[in-house]
């Protein structure tokens, strides 16, 4: 390398002088936009709006000038054709999206009009047709980037003739193949060439310089902008006019020295840089990476290399080691937990400048003081003069108060490294410095939009006084006037100097271009630029007379394709960007990213297109000029023709997507979203009017029989008790029964029909009396409450136009010897000699000894069983204490009474037990000491008989009746959800407790649920909904397909498809309460019924239920098809519903490339034998080993749709495997245990490592290579064992070892035509040992999660980022100790389970 001299140290001044200003304006910008436009305006704007209103328009005028206010009181005087519900609308369209909503405030300000604001961000790319139609029927304005407009044009989503007002902002930016100029030249010029007469919008542009590039032929660029825009340039007559209003800078010159001097510390470094360059290349060659990873990697190197020895040669060694460490440091932005976009190449570019950064270290000390003086530092090669030039510049403003200053640079790391020189020189001048830049240079501390906002806001209030800026603050963001701007870096084009120039509009503020002195080619340029204002006027006065020609240029003569039944166009420009956004729709993942492939003879004129094998056009060809961009645009131009005709790109030219085309949509077709709110329903049967039912004369009647299945001695003897109906029970109830759960153990029930009988009215009426007393005792257990029922039930009888309304009307009865007990129901009793006083009134010993009486001292129910003749209140009886006291003293301590009849023997009492919901799961109680539980002794004048006779056993039996008519009400139901489901199941028979199971949700607390069917319904769904997608959409790749599927058995689809069949109404949420039983035959206001859509059920009430909940039982209802009447069932009920989903034999069949020798690609021959399984197509096997990297045209697809068929499959298959072999003896919550264990990729990708199926798999991916040959030399060396496959040693399992598994499932059952028996054979042997309850293993996370639950500890997770590499701190606080686990992951999931698995391995160690 030669040697470099570097600059010294002198600097001078040269003042250009211009045309005298007026300063004195007394309003600034700000202040007027502030006002209404069309008062405060000015002539030279008057006169602008008077042109743009009789044509098209572009006005030129300094920034600051006001053009934005033009535009707004245009936008005024079109308004009444904006106005909704007129279908226009007025579009504004700005360069940047930091303009968008700056634009959009001024027309907010200053007009009425509804306006809305459009960027990318906003998922704009991703709206259809009618999303579009919902904002222009919305909104009158619209502000966007000008490639929302393109597209949307392009895809006819808007049209140009519902535009009356088209405003380019910044306007100079149409040319090329701009979106700009796209939107002049294929829509605006297209039409008016088909169409002179055609209704086009107003086109208005704004720029503060017609002139963009370097040329010097203002007259010929003026007139190309013209007539691209199809409009004339207005502008002022010179640049007085507008100094009457705007203060304008006062350029100067400042000159470095260009004499060199030697500096051996810039020669060293520099040589060092090459040397490290060299070093970090040649490194690359001795890693394994494919050739985009390497060319990344190099690419990236380079760049850092060139940016480091420009900073050198630029800025000095100081600034340049500064750059250094700035691109080492971490990106910010990734795409998930420890996968970094372009990571290879991202890595390399660090660690090149980590490693420049630590040799540069070596001879720039960190303890260097820069900047304390500036001569040392310049003859020791740590700062160029330029840097020196700069410094002294603002040191002259030093003493200014409220200075506003921006140094325009070239480069982001420019910027970035000038801001950390000026704070360390801030003892100077106490100025705030920040920098601001776009986001291309990703290793550099990018800035979002609102930090750029938060500077702006701090340099307009003071706080900061110097920005160090690239090109972003020429134009776009809405800065604040300065008094100073220095050019550090020379403007590249007229444009760049003139709206820099224009950010000093204070008073006598300046604008400072630092040249180096002796380079003349760049001082004439600068001079050039200074005349550019007064030639563009001058010359655009000129041209002003002269009318737009037609367009006439390469592009506006250009092919395209237009779609003929939308409008819609790609022409060769949109062409190429087109097919990528096609190519980034296509399923990818972190080994592969789908992109096109180009192979394009310049000589011949000839390009080939390869396409990813997941799109089913997989090449295309063209011919085109010899130029390479020109057949490349060519050949996408076909290729987007190709893809529209397959129904790859639908007719808006749109990547096809899942919404598109999908008639599983129809049977929703205007139905309303899903309301909470839904029906309880309650069967018919039960229900009556009471004057009706009292009238039948004949009921049905059915015995309910009780049988202690153990602990009998504890439940007691139990009376069997008559269920009156008004009609039959259906055949569920010819002879049916259950168990009830007690305190004491399981009680059998159950009913029997005993035929019809015949009652009287006053047997009936005597009979209403007699449940209504009993159930009021037994529930509310309050003796006013009683009173209250009995005289309303008293009222209602002498009431002849009682309610006719229906309620719950039913008699149950006691029974004796086989027949009603109508003496207890009667309240008769034998007549005796003998009488006991009570509280009221003598009553006979034989109705006493079964009776119910209420205590009012206690206020409390007892059943009598028995006279204590031997005792009485004398009689006298031990406290818990221990001490012995009298009955009459204890009643007068204990309750202040005063027995008087001390010969009447005491009563033998027992507590009526309380009702209860007996479905519930109970722990039998074991009694303590030979007391008879509940027994009291009763003096009988503290007693009020309240019904008699009654005994212990029959009163005891009607404690359990309330559960049981809940059973039978909710067996009733699913009786009648039966006979619904009959009709869409051809008849065929689901046993009625089968459904009771489906509709009963977990929170009841019953026996059974609906979880297991839930779990079983769940895995048939997916397989039938994957299965009918496979075969319907043959196209369609997995990216379409799963969405798809993700819609078909999404909780929202199902619940509103259960609610179409009038299917919430059925499902059981909660568990039964004995207190909210609605009493048989008692009238009660809050209890209503009305007629419900569905017969022979109504409507009790309504109650909140969440979508999920009515999706779980829709699946329920699924699984409770396949587990009792197999598939056929299952595919009928689906069928039925309205998923469109049909069975396997309904489908049609599906193409398959053939291969001419697939042994070419895999060992057929070992994979048959690994699988057990001789394929008849062997093409379907070479499919399902080939992975998306492989893009070798010989092989048409990958794997992606038969994995996606094999997963939903396997599944299915690994569900029945468990569900059949451990239900019901498991436990819902474990069954879904095992079926997440055994269902997922960790498990098959272990499955495929042990079997060596990685050896066989078709890609083209060094990251997947790496990453196999990683697990598998852990795998062999033993360092992991069990179901965690792979997780605790740190490692995340290749996902394409499980896609594996998963595709060659796909394949036999293609293969085997849809037989699933096939496939588990095939799949079984290598999936074995399948999990079971013995080797299950909690997750643990999960296990954790339990654990703190249980314990009441509290458990937190961070989430952060370490090289690349995600890093998990879990923190739990457990009894005023904290326990804290970090552990690194290849991703986030590997790294949350090893930190949960470390910390409760610590907690485990504690609790011992």
């Amino acid at each position: 390398m030669p040697k470099r001299d570097r600059s010294s140290e002198k600097t001078t001044e040269t003042a250009i002088i211009g045309e005298d200003q007026d300063e004195d304006e007394d309003e600034d910008e700000d202040e007027e936009e502030k006002a209404d436009p069309e008062t405060v305006a000015r002539s030279y704007q008057l006169e602008a709006l008077e042109m743009a209103r009789e044509q098209n328009t572009i006005v030129y005028l300094e920034t600051g000038s006001g053009k934005t206010l033009i535009a707004v009181m245009l936008l005024r005087c079109y308004a009444h054709l904006l106005r909704k519900p007129r279908p226009s609308v007025g579009v504004f369209l700005v360069p940047t999206v930091v303009l968008v909503t700056q634009q959009a405030d001024v027309v907010e300000r200053h007009t009425d009009l509804k306006v809305a604001r459009f960027w990318g961000e906003m998922g704009v790319d991703s709206w259809d047709a009618a999303t579009w139609s919902e904002k222009m029927r919305q909104s009158e304005v619209f502000v966007m980037t000008p490639q929302i407009l393109l597209d949307c044009l392009s895809k006819t989503f808007i049209k140009l003739e519902h535009i009356k007002l088209l405003i380019f902002d910044e306007c100079h930016n149409a040319r090329g193949r701009s979106p700009y100029a796209s939107i002049m030249t294929h829509f605006y010029h297209r039409q008016l060439k088909l169409n002179p007469c055609a209704e086009l919008p107003r086109i208005f542009g704004m720029t503060a310089s017609p002139i963009v590039s370097k040329g010097c032929n203002y007259s010929k660029q003026i007139t190309e902008l013209e007539t691209l825009m199809n409009s004339k340039v207005f502008t002022v007559c010179s640049e007085s006019v507008i100094a009457k209003y705007i203060p304008f800078s006062t350029p100067r010159i400042k000159f470095y020295d260009a004499s060199l001097i030697s500096s051996n510390l810039f020669n060293i470094l520099e040589n060092n840089l090459t040397k490290l360059k060299l070093k970090h290349l040649s490194n690359l060659d001795s890693q394994m990476l494919d050739s985009h990873m390497f060319e990344s990697a190099k690419s990236k190197i380079k760049r850092h290399y060139d940016t480091l020895l420009y900073c050198l040669d630029e800025l000095g060694p100081w600034l340049a080691t500064k750059a250094a460490e700035a691109l080492s440091r971490s990106e910010k932005y990734m795409l998930f937990w420890g996968e970094i976009k372009d990571k290879y190449g991202e890595k390399a570019g660090r660690m090149f400048s980590q490693a420049v950064y630590d040799n540069f270290s070596q001879y720039v000390s960190k303890d260097i003081n820069i900047g304390k003086d500036f001569e040392p530092d310049i003859k020791t090669g740590l700062l160029t003069s330029k840097v020196q030039c700069l410094i002294k510049c603002l040191k002259e403003y030093k003493d200014l108060k409220g200075l506003r200053c921006i140094v325009f640079v070239e480069r982001i790391i420019t910027a970035t490294v000038l801001k950390s020189l000026l704070i360390n020189i801030k003892k100077l001048t106490n100025w705030g410095v920040e920098f601001m830049a776009g986001n291309n240079l990703k290793n550099i501390d990018t800035q979002s939009r609102n930090e750029q906002n938060k500077i702006i806001e701090s340099f307009h209030k003071g706080e900061v006084n110097i920005i160090v800026a690239t090109q972003i603050l020429e134009e776009g963001l809405d800065v604040p006037s300065c008094n100073l701007v220095i050019r550090f870096d020379p403007s590249c084009t007229v444009s760049s100097f003139i709206q820099s120039k224009g950010r000093a509009r204070m008073p006598d503020s300046d604008y400072l271009i630092l040249l180096r002195k002796g380079d003349e080619l760049m001082q004439r340029k600068v001079r050039k630029f200074l005349k550019s204002g007064d030639e563009m006027r001058e010359e655009s006065i000129k041209l002003s007379s002269i009318p737009c020609g037609p367009l006439k240029n390469e592009i506006s003569e250009e092919e395209f394709y237009l779609v003929e039944k939308t409008g819609a166009i790609v022409t060769l420009s949109s062409s190429v960007s087109l097919v990528y956004t096609y190519c980034s729709k296509l399923p990818s993942d972190r080994y592969f990213k789908s992109t096109p492939r180009f192979v394009i003879n310049e000589a011949a004129g000839t390009g080939v297109l390869h396409l990813p094998k997941s799109s089913p056009v997989q090449t295309a060809q063209a011919n085109g000029k010899n130029k390479r961009d020109s057949i490349k645009r060519l050949v996408c131009l076909e290729a987007c023709r190709i893809l529209h005709e397959n129904g790859a790109l639908n007719d808006y030219l749109l990547p096809q997507s899942y919404s598109d085309d999908d008639s599983d949509d129809d049977c929703l077709d205007g139905m309303e979203e899903y309301n909470e709110e839904q029906p309880d329903y309650f069967p018919g049967v039960l229900l009556d009017c009471w004057n009706d039912f009292i009238s039948l004369g004949i009921y049905y009647c059915y015995k309910i029989s009780f049988k202690n299945k153990e602990n009998s001695g504890k439940i007691g003897v139990l009376e069997d008790v008559i269920l009156v109906l008004r009609s039959d029970l259906g055949p569920d109830f010819s002879s049916y029964s259950f168990n009830l759960e007690t305190d004491n153990g399981i009680l059998s029930v159950s009913l029997e029909f005993i035929g019809k009988n015949h009652f009287s009215r006053n047997e009936v009426k005597m009979a209403r009396r007699f449940q209504i007393s009993v159930f009021s005792i037994l529930i509310d257990r309050d003796f006013s409450t009683l009173n209250e029922k009995m005289q309303h039930l008293f009222m209602s009888e002498n009431n002849i136009k009682s309610s006719s309304n229906k309620q719950v009307v039913y008699l149950l009865l006691p029974c004796k010897n086989g027949r009603v007990d109508w003496s207890t129901i009667m309240q008769n009793s034998s007549s005796s000699e003998k009488s006991v006083q009570t509280k009221n009134g003598s009553f006979s010993i034989e109705m006493i000894e079964n009776s119910v009486v209420y205590t009012p001292h206690s206020d409390d129910f007892y059943c009598i069983t028995g006279i204590h003749n031997h005792l009485n209140f004398n009689s006298s009886f031990q406290l818990r204490i221990g001490e012995f006291i009298s009955y009459k003293n204890y009643y007068k301590s204990r309750h202040d009474i005063d027995l008087t009849c001390d010969t009447t023997p005491l009563l033998s009492a027992r507590h009526i037990i309380k009702v209860q919901n007996f479905l519930t799961k109970r722990i039998f109680k074991k009694e303590k000491g030979n007391k008879t539980r509940g027994c009291v002794e009763l003096p009988p004048e503290l007693c009020r008989i309240i019904m008699c006779p009654l005994s212990i056993n029959t009163l005891n039996s009607f404690i359990y009746l309330p559960t049981i008519m809940h059973r039978i009400q909710c067996i009733l139901l699913a009786s009648i959800l039966k006979l619904q489901l009959a009709q869409c199941l051809q008849n065929i028979n689901i046993p009625t407790i089968k459904i009771l199971e489906a509709i009963t949700d977990k929170k009841c607390h019953e026996e059974h649920s609906l979880e297991s069917l839930e779990t079983f319904g769940d895995s048939f769904l997916k397989y039938a909904a994957s299965n009918h997608l496979f075969f319907k959409y043959k196209q369609h790749h997995e990216g379409i397909l799963s969405p798809k599927k993700e819609r078909l058995v999404s909780n929202s689809f199902l619940c509103r498809l259960a609610c179409l069949q009038n299917l919430p109404g059925y499902l059981r949420t909660e568990e039964f309460n004995p207190k909210q039983w609605a009493i048989p035959c008692l009238y009660q206001d809050t209890n209503t019924y009305t007629i419900s859509s569905i017969k022979e059920a109504y409507t009790h009430q309504t109650r909140r239920i969440k979508l999920k909940r009515i999706a779980d039982l829709t699946e329920a209802l699924i699984g409770a098809c396949l587990s009792e009447a197999g598939e056929p069932a299952a595919f009928r009920f689906l069928e039925n519903i309205g998923t469109g989903i049909g069975s396997p034999e309904a489908e049609a069949g599906i193409k398959i490339p053939v291969l001419e020798s697939p042994e070419r690609f895999v060992n057929v021959r070992e994979l048959e034998r690994l699988l057990g399984y001789e394929f008849g197509e062997k093409s379907l096997l070479v499919e399902a080993m080939t992975h998306g990297s492989y893009q070798v045209p010989d092989v048409p697809r990958s794997y992606q749709r038969l994995e996606f068929l094999g997963d939903a499959i396997l599944d299915h298959l690994i569900t029945i495997h468990l569900y059949s072999k451990y239900y019901p003896t498991l436990t819902p919550g474990l069954l879904t245990d095992l079926r997440s264990a055994s269902v997922n990729n960790d498990c098959y990708a272990h499955a495929a490592a042990k079997a060596g199926l990685n050896k066989h798999v078709l890609h083209a991916s060094s990251e997947l290579h790496r990453h196999i040959s990683t697990y598998l030399e852990s795998f062999g060396s033993g360092e992991f064992e069990g179901s965690s496959f792979g997780w605790d040693a740190g490692l995340a399992l290749p996902k394409v070892l499980g896609d594996v598994i998963e595709s060659l499932a796909g394949a036999i059952y293609i293969d085997s035509n849809c037989n699933k028996e096939v496939v588990w054979q095939s799949i079984k042997p290598l999936l074995e040992p399948i999990v079971t309850p013995e080797t299950l293993e909690l997750h643990p996370v999960r296990e954790l999660e339990e654990l703190c639950a249980r314990e009441g500890w509290n458990k937190s997770y961070e989430l952060t980022n370490v090289e690349g590499q995600a890093c998990v701190r879990v923190i739990v606080e457990a009894d005023c100790e904290v326990y804290t686990e970090t552990k690194n992951g290849v991703n986030k999931k590997t790294a949350q389970k090893m930190a949960a698995k470390a910390v409760l391995l610590r907690l485990e160690e504690k609790m011992r």
